[in-house]
């Protein structure tokens, strides 16, 4: 579940004034996956590769590396529905339609929005509501285009800084922008968000910038002092050294989350929003710990 590396040429090229560098060079992202369902099923993922209700996918198509996240929303379960079956089937539909080449790099909402779709029009309709986080890298222009819906995420972090990071997106305190099919009985209770307000960007990468995508189980247990902290034992771009990063991370988010005396970001938000609250939150966690690299077949 990664990608390798390739081998480029620098172009230089004389222009009026100067002479400047264009990199010719594909990039591509070498990509690894931890995670931890809540059930405290360590590192296990489920078929269809998510952790409890969380789901992820990874995704090559000729001109792009594709990879997202989704978060189903856990009070299905109160009504008899398994969350983990919209996330779950949201993630393997975008995964689908990239490895067909139905999407457009710089358009990552496209891809949500054409998921999000087929499901609805399922004859048998699939209950459930989920965030998502989908990240696209064009291999040429060598930038990232992503789309954010609710409170997974993702940041960029180069020289041991946070260069870009998603904005979380919160209706009000724990209900974050999401997806969601509701039975015909119950549309217009359930909260439902469309996949055009994700919160959408587009920016230039550079050869090793690392990108860290996770649901909000590693967000609101992991301050980014933290994840910068971990980060800081990745010396190289193998997938096995990015393996044992994002295991360390997703560990780390795992332990924190049932320390009942630890002030944690979800705690500290509860009580900046007039709550009492101390303590981790208890949760599925996905990481996915990518370096942008050079492209080989």
């Amino acid at each position: 579940m990664f990608s390798v590396l390739s081998y480029g040429r620098l172009v230089a090229r004389a222009v009026i004034g100067g002479l400047y560098q264009t990199d010719s060079r594909d990039y591509s992202l070498v990509t690894a996956i931890c995670g931890f369902g809540e059930d405290f099923r360590k590192g296990i993922l489920k078929k269809g590769m998510c952790y409890g209700d969380d789901a992820c996918f990874i995704a090559r198509h000729r001109s792009a590396d594709v990879l997202g996240v989704a978060d189903g929303v856990g009070g299905w379960r109160d009504y008899g529905v398994d969350p983990s079956q919209f996330s779950g089937t949201l993630m393997k539909t975008c995964e689908r339609l990239v490895k067909e080449g139905r999407f457009v790099p710089s358009n990552p909402v496209g891809v949500l929005t054409s998921s999000y779709y087929e499901l609805l029009q399922n004859k048998v309709p699939l209950l459930g509501s989920s965030t998502a986080c989908i990240v696209v890298l064009d291999r040429q222009s060598h930038r990232l285009h992503t789309a954010n819906l609710g409170d997974s995420g993702f940041l960029v972090v180069r020289g041991g800084e946070v260069v870009h990071r998603s904005d979380e997106q919160q209706h009000y305190f724990n209900t974050p922008f999401q997806l969601s099919i509701a039975p015909p009985e119950a549309e217009g209770a359930v909260l439902s968000d469309s996949p055009d307000a994700a919160d959408s960007s587009s920016f230039d990468v550079q050869l090793g910038d690392i990108i860290l995508t996770a649901t909000d189980g590693l967000f609101d247990n992991m301050p980014e002092h933290m994840i910068l902290q971990e980060l800081k034992k990745l010396k190289n771009t193998n997938y096995e050294s990015i393996q044992q990063t994002a295991r360390s991370i997703a560990e780390q988010a795992h332990v924190l989350a049932y320390d009942p005396n630890y002030m944690s970001p979800f705690a500290q938000f509860a009580c900046d929003n007039g709550l009492n609250v101390r303590g981790g939150k208890p949760d599925d966690i996905t990481v996915l710990l990518s370096i942008v690299a050079e492209y080989t077949d």
